[in-house]
């Protein structure tokens, strides 16, 4: 009877230590600065009607990678700064195996959600230490690590990489 207890406890417990920290019930805080991200569809975890909204603050406050990296859209190697990509779904309770994002310009491409986790995809915020302005793929930059794994330089995973992010829709 013990071990039947135990081997239950220890994945509730990894659960529990792998949430984000408003992952524990079903609503995320709400932004207090301008919205800079919203995802709707097949999500868990909203603010904002059936939807979620995230500001630069909320962003912020998950852990974030560094990238350094070279772009098809970039004559130099940057370093770039931003959450993974599949923990801002998560935190969004994305419930889906496919994404649509969505720029600014109304561009939209469709990302599987096992590619996240096969890549280490961040949703870049920053580049070479700096905010990125629209004029240069920000606010927000779905970044792949081409220089890592050369397999990504494709037309495909190029299309994926959608900047000036506004909108995540789970399909």
């Amino acid at each position: 009877m013990r071990h039947r207890f135990l081997r239950l406890l220890f994945p509730l417990s990894l659960l529990a230590f792998l949430l984000p920290a408003w992952g524990a019930d079903s609503s995320l805080p709400p932004p207090e600065g301008k919205v800079l991200l919203t995802i709707s569809g097949n999500i868990e975890h909203a603010n904002s009607g059936d939807e979620a909204r995230f500001d630069r603050e909320m962003l912020a406050s998950l852990a974030w990678q560094e990238v350094e990296t070279r772009t098809p859209w970039h004559d130099d190697r940057g370093t770039f700064a931003g959450p993974l990509l599949r923990d801002v779904l998560a935190a969004a309770g994305v419930r889906s195996e496919r994404v649509r994002v969505r720029a600014l310009n109304g561009f939209e491409a469709e990302i599987p959600l096992p590619e996240l986790h096969d890549y280490d995809v961040i949703l870049a915020m920053r580049r070479n230490g700096r905010p990125m302005p629209i004029r240069e793929f920000g606010p927000l930059f779905v970044l792949y690590p081409f220089d890592a794994h050369p397999e990504l330089d494709t037309e495909t995973v190029r299309f994926r990489s959608v900047w000036q992010v506004r909108h995540i829709h789970a399909l």
